[in-house]
């Protein structure tokens, strides 16, 4: 039988500064995900938190004259503020220093004492205190943090150690039977590489500092706070009413702690004789600009001040619309602004708004749904949901509307020639109904106020049940539009109109060296990072704009690269030089319909590296609205490599 509980847990967030989009960005899916099956009859439990132990939080509480527990409840009712304010809607929120977590991370040692998977040793090795993470010197040659920039700390200290290494064999067999354990799959496969390299016992316990759950095996030590944070999930729900949701269906996580997670998490459940969680997943990371936001980094995003400025739904349908869940993701308020105004408002809003106005005016007529019917689509976006693919299921709901808004365009039952109007408003309100109910995970807010409107309720009865007839009232405004920001001195802006959709660069426009007395292009010197290489064409004048050099270019080679789920490696011939460049059109083009393609390239750009590789110019393409095809630009007949583009 199906399991009819569903548990769904995300990374508890560390409390060393307020949260940003990126701590967003997987709540929100986290609480979809929750909500769906919900949707569908399930008993769910959802649980987030936050990680409150550690060096960090003491040395940060100490510099601002707090204690760590002052801080730790200041920083984390912030998290549970900004999480109201985006509808996130947890069953438990917890955190590390609740006292029922402390028990239970005790009772967690002792069974893996008495297992014999703890011995006493001492500690020697290099140490980031940001990340509350030990590098290897294989792993940091040069001694600087990878995440953080910063050098790390040597450590040498008495610890206690968890037998970490007793566990390869384990770990490797767990992939190899349960390949969806860890996912996606290049996430999996960059694990199992790495175990069979070989595990190296984990230090558990610490004596330089004493913010943390006290050792119960020798006074003086207190638990490292990655394992006594790993425990939460199975804490959260460790009481006679709650074990029930045990194993966890899923754990969302960032890709920087997927080790924790995919490795030592299941090798901890296995020694204290626990059972595994069915499923790992790693998202990417949202960046800003290219680089993952972080407050080290200097460069966060208040969920909250997006709320304040573009509503919850906006925020939620904008951060699981724009990127495969999967893959990374650039966070930029230009896009944002543009899905609210172009689908949120002009495909949603207006939608609900003709129908609702007509519908008032004239009344609705019950009949057979002949033309709108949401049946495939509803199969696509449960399918899509399994997947964790959120922006394929908001593409086909949306579809699905684009179908309601041609249907409404090409009936005109405004008009008074219109027959059949009541049974034609009939189908555009039940194709509402059903619209709103698969995007009630998404946007709660809009898909409740759409409910009260068109008098259904948000569940999988009135999804399924053709809706009944009553008194329509016309709706209120769903979304109103948003004024895009006017652009900076010398700043290309993005638009939906005149478009070139190009691959993204993060670097000026360059001259070659030949041209350099005549090519300066310090006009296009600030391109706007956060658009991706859109250019307004009517924004720029001619003498700039001709300063982009193009040419046709015709792949002689495609290769994959390493870690990269949307990225190919082309070796192109310029005609009188041949040039590498990385382009992201793997999920639109296979490698044999790209070799001897002639292609357009923007050929005097500045190289840029990109998965270690030096892509030396920026192919163009053209995209639809939601970007969900790309097509190449290629000349219509065959011409020599390196003629150029006027």
């Amino acid at each position: 039988m199906a399991k009819k509980t569903f548990y769904i847990t995300t990374a508890i967030d560390y409390v060393n500064s307020a949260p940003h989009v990126g701590h967003a960005y997987q709540k929100i899916a986290a609480d979809v995900l929750a909500r769906w099956n919900k949707l569908l009859g399930k008993e769910v439990f959802f649980a987030t938190g936050t990680d409150e132990y550690g060096k960090k939080v003491a040395q940060t509480a100490k510099s601002l004259n707090k204690s760590p527990k002052e801080f730790t409840d200041e920083v984390a009712q912030k998290f549970i503020d900004a999480w109201k304010l985006l509808n996130i809607n947890y069953d438990r929120f917890i955190r590390t220093t609740d006292k029922d977590h402390e028990k239970t991370v005790l009772e967690f040692v002792k069974k893996i004492n008495e297992k014999g998977d703890i011995y006493k040793g001492k500690y020697s090795g290099y140490y980031c205190v940001g990340c509350e993470t030990y590098y290897t010197e294989k792993d940091i040659p040069d001694k600087i943090c990878p995440i953080h920039k910063k050098p790390l700390e040597r450590v040498d200290e008495e610890s206690y150690f968890f037998k970490l290494s007793k566990y390869q064999k384990y770990l490797l067999d767990l992939y190899k039977k349960n390949p969806d354990f860890v996912l996606p799959e290049e996430r999996r496969n960059a694990i199992i590489n790495r175990v069979k390299e070989g595990l190296q016992d984990l230090s558990i316990t610490r004596t330089t500092f004493d913010w943390g759950i006290p050792f119960p095996l020798k006074r003086g030590h207190v638990i490292y706070v990655w394992f006594d944070a790993l425990i939460n999930y199975y804490s959260a729900i460790n009481d006679k009413n709650k074990i029930k949701f045990w194993p966890a269906d899923i754990h969302l996580l960032g890709p920087d702690n997927g080790w924790f997670h995919a490795v030592i998490w299941p090798a901890m459940l296995k020694a204290a004789g626990i059972e595994i969680p069915k499923k790992v997943f790693i998202h990417g990371f949202l960046t800003l600009n290219g680089q993952k936001i972080s407050k080290s980094l200097g460069n966060t995003i208040s969920p909250v001040e997006l709320v304040q400025k573009y509503g919850c739904d906006t925020t939620r349908y904008f951060s699981l619309r724009q990127y495969p869940f999967g893959q990374d993701g650039d966070f930029s308020e230009s896009a944002l602004i543009d899905r609210h105004n172009n689908e949120l408002a002009n495909k949603l809003g207006n939608l609900v708004s003709r129908v609702s106005t007509l519908a008032e005016k004239y009344g609705i007529q019950k009949v057979p749904v002949k033309i709108l019917s949401s049946k495939h689509i509803q199969n696509k976006v449960a399918e899509h949901l399994e997947n964790l693919e959120f922006d394929k299921a908001l593409n086909e709901i949306f579809a699905f509307i684009d179908q309601c808004n041609t249907f409404v365009q090409d009936k005109k039952p405004w008009e008074e020639t219109c027959k059949d109007r009541k049974k034609i408003l009939y189908e555009l309100s039940n194709g509402i109904k059903d619209a709103a109910i698969l995007l009630s995970p998404f946007i709660p807010e809009t898909s409740e106020k759409i409910a009260k409107t068109f008098n259904f309720n948000i569940s999988v009865e009135d999804l399924k049940n053709l809706l009944k007839v009553k008194k329509i009232s016309k709706a209120e405004i769903l979304f109103k539009k948003i004024d895009s920001p006017k652009p900076q001195s010398n700043q290309l802006s993005p638009t939906q109109s005149n478009k070139v959709n190009t691959t993204k660069t993060n670097q000026p426009f360059r001259t070659s060296d030949k041209d350099k007395s005549t090519n300066n292009l310090k006009t296009l010197e600030t391109l706007d990072n956060n658009i991706q290489g859109i250019i307004k064409m009517d924004q720029i004048k001619y003498d700039d704009f001709a300063k982009v050099q193009m040419q046709v270019a015709t792949i002689e080679k495609v290769e994959d690269i390493e870690g990269a789920d949307k990225l190919y490696k082309l070796s192109i011939d310029l005609g009188s030089e041949k040039r590498t460049i990385c382009a992201g059109v793997k999920q639109f083009y296979k490698k044999d319909e790209l070799i001897g393609k002639q292609i357009i390239v923007v050929s005097n750009l500045e190289p840029r590296k990109m998965k270690g590789i030096e892509s030396n110019g920026m192919l163009l393409e053209a995209s639809n609205t939601d970007h969900s095809n790309v097509v190449l630009l290629t000349p219509d007949k065959k011409v020599d490599s390196g003629s150029k583009i006027s």
